[in-house]
C-alpha cells in the first residue's frame, strides 16, 4: 500500500511541539471521558445486580472478576508492546513499518488472547475457589465466568486497536471504541437482567454483546479510517513479534503483578464473608469512575514521552513527567473531596449495610487518600518503561504486588476486613513514592545528556502504557482500560 493511501495523522508526530501541560491535560482528560464511562456502566451494572437483593450474586461477580483481570492484565502487557513499536516508529516517520507492524501485532493478539481464554475455560472452578469462594457464591463466578470466558479475543482486539489509534494520536475514534462498548452495556444489561428474566446471565451476555461491538469500531477506525493494516508478512512476522516482545514482556509480568496482588486481598477478604467481599467489589468499581483522570493518565503519558524520545527531545520527556504529576495530584483532591461529601448516597444506592457499609464508608473517607501514592505510581512506571528502562517497572510492581500487599494485608486481616484494605493502601503508598523518586533522578540524568546524545538509544524502547489496575480488593475494574488518546487528534 503506498504511503499516500494511509490516513493523512499516521505518519505527524503529535507531542514534540506545543504546551507539554496542555498535551497531558486534554490527552487524559480525553482517555478519563472513555474509561470513565466503562466504569460507570461496570458500576450501573453492579447497581443493577445489587437489587436483585442477593449478596452471594454480587460476591459472585467480585470473584469473577478478579479471574478475567487476569486475562485483561495479558491484554493490557500485549497492548503496550503493540504500541510502544508503532508510537516509536510514528515518531521516526516510518510509516510503512507501522502499518506492518499493526497488522502483525494484531493477529498475535488475536491468537495468544484465544489460548488464554479457552484455556481458562477448562480451570473455572479451581480459579475461584482459590481465590476463597465457596458454595452458591462460587457457582454464580463459574456461571458468569463460563459465558464471558471465550470472548477474551475480542476483547484483545479492542484493546489492540485502541492502543493503535492512541499511537497515531487519534483521541475521538479511541474514545469512541471505549464508549461504544459501554454503551452496549448500558443498554442491554438492564433488558436482559430484569427484562428477559436472566439476571446474572444477562449481564454475562451483555458483557460479550459489549466486547463484540467494541472489537467492531475499533477495527473499524484502525483499518478503514487510518488504513493501518496491510498485507499481513508471515516472513516478519518473527522479527515483529521479537520487537514487541522486547517490551510486551516486562510489561506482561508488571501488569500481572496487579491481579496476582488482587487474588491475595480478595482471598484475605473472603474470610470475612460475601458482604465484605460485595463491599470491596463496590469500591472497585467507584474507585476508577472517581478517579478515571488519574487511571488516563498512565496512558496519556505514554504517547507523549514516546513521541518525544523518538524525536530527541528527552527534556520535553522530563517536564511531560512533572506536569502529569501535577494534573495527578489536583484530580485526586477533587476526587476525594467528592467521595468524602457523597458517601452516604453511595450506601444507600447500593443497599450496603454491616461490614459492606464500613469498607464503603471507610475507603470514601480515608483510603481513596492513597490515590496520591497510587498515581505516582501508574505515571513513574510510564516514565520507567519510556526512558529505556522496563524492568523497573516489573520490579516496582511485583515489589508493590509482593512486599508491598502480602506482609501489610496479613497484618490488616488481624483486625478485620477494614485492616486488610488499610494494610493494602500502606503498602502501596510506600512504593508509590520510591517510584516517583527514581523515575524523577532517571529523567534528570536523561536530560542532562541531552545536549550531548540527541538521538535516542537503540535499545531504549518507548513504552505506552495502560491505566493500572484498581487497588481496591476485588479488582476487576481495569477491564479495558486501553482506550487513552491524543489531545491533538484530529477526525
Amino acid at each position: 500500500m503506498p504511503e499516500s493511501a494511509m490516513g493523512g495523522d499516521m505518519a505527524r508526530p503529535r507531542f514534540v511541539t506545543g504546551s507539554l501541560l496542555r498535551h497531558v491535560c486534554v490527552m487524559a482528560g480525553t482517555g478519563a471521558i472513555g474509561l470513565i464511562a466503562v466504569f460507570a456502566v461496570d458500576l450501573i451494572n453492579l447497581f443493577y445486580i445489587s437489587l436483585l437483593g442477593e449478596k452471594a450474586i454480587a460476591a459472585a461477580v467480585g470473584f469473577a472478576g478478579v479471574v478475567g483481570f487476569f486475562h485483561t492484565s495479558l491484554c493490557i502487557g500485549l497492548m503496550i508492546g503493540i504500541a510502544a513499536v508503532v508510537s516509536r516508529t510514528v515518531g521516526a516517520g516510518r510509516a510503512h513499518d507501522a502499518r506492518r507492524i499493526a497488522t502483525a501485532s494484531l493477529v498475535l493478539m488475536a491468537a495468544i488472547s484465544l489460548v488464554a481464554g479457552s484455556g481458562t475455560a477448562f480451570f473455572l472452578g479451581p480459579a475461584v475457589h482459590a481465590l476463597g469462594a465457596e458454595g452458591e457464591t462460587a457457582r454464580f463466578a463459574q456461571r458468569y465466568l463460563a459465558i464471558t470466558v471465550h470472548t477474551m479475543p475480542l476483547l484483545g482486539l479492542g484493546m489492540a486497536c485502541s492502543a493503535l489509534l492512541r499511537a497515531v494520536g487519534d483521541a475521538r475514534r479511541a474514545m469512541m471504541v471505549t464508549l461504544v462498548g459501554a454503551f452496549v452495556t448500558a443498554v442491554l444489561d438492564p433488558i436482559l437482567i430484569f427484562g428477559f428474566g436472566m439476571g446474572l446471565d444477562g449481564a454475562a451476555v451483555s458483557a460479550v454483546f459489549s466486547r463484540l461491538a467494541l472489537a467492531a469500531v475499533g477495527l473499524h477506525g484502525v483499518a478503514v479510517r487510518h488504513r493501518m493494516l496491510g498485507r499481513f508478512e508471515p516472513k516478519q512476522l518473527g522479527a515483529d513479534a521479537r520487537a514487541m516482545a522486547a517490551v510486551a514482556g516486562p510489561a506482561v509480568l508488571t501488569n500481572l503483578a496487579t491481579p496476582v496482588s488482587a487474588a491475595f486481598v480478595t482471598h484475605s477478604i473472603a474470610q470475612f464473608g460475601p458482604a465484605a467481599v460485595a463491599g470491596a467489589a463496590t469500591i472497585d468499581r467507584v474507585s476508577p469512575v472517581a478517579f478515571g483522570l488519574v487511571y488516563a493518565l498512565s496512558g496519556a503519558v505514554g504517547p507523549i514521552l514516546a513521541q518525544n524520545l523518538g524525536a530527541g527531545q528527552y527534556r520535553r520527556v522530563r517536564q511531560g513527567l512533572r506536569d502529569s504529576l501535577l494534573v495527578m495530584g489536583v484530580s485526586v483532591a477533587v476526587a476525594w473531596a467528592v467521595l468524602a461529601l457523597g458517601q452516604d448516597v453511595l450506601i444507600r444506592a447500593f443497599s450496603a449495610d454491616g461490614v459492606s457499609a464500613e469498607l464503603i464508608a471507610l475507603f470514601c473517607s480515608w483510603l481513596a487518600a492513597s490515590f496520591f501514592f497510587a498515581g505516582g505510581l501508574f505515571v513513574a512506571n510510564a516514565s520507567f518503561n519510556n526512558l529505556g528502562h522496563p524492568l523497573l517497572s516489573t520490579v516496582f510492581n511485583w515489589g508493590r504486588a509482593t512486599v508491598g500487599t502480602v506482609p501489610f494485608v496479613w497484618w490488616g486481616a488481624q483486625y478485620g476486613a477494614a485492616g486488610v484494605l488499610i494494610g493494602q493502601a500502606v503498602g502501596a503508598s510506600i512504593f508509590g513514592v520510591l517510584a516517583v523518586t527514581v523515575a524523577f533522578r532517571l529523567a534528570n540524568r536523561l536530560a542532562l545528556r541531552e545536549d550531548l546524545a540527541p538521538a535516542p538509544p537503540e535499545d531504549a524502547v518507548p513504552v505506552l502504557d495502560a491505566p493500572v489496575a484498581p487497588t481496591s480488593a476485588a479488582g476487576g475494574a481495569a477491564a479495558l482500560a486501553g482506550d487513552l488518546r491524543d489531545p491533538a487528534a484530529g477526525p
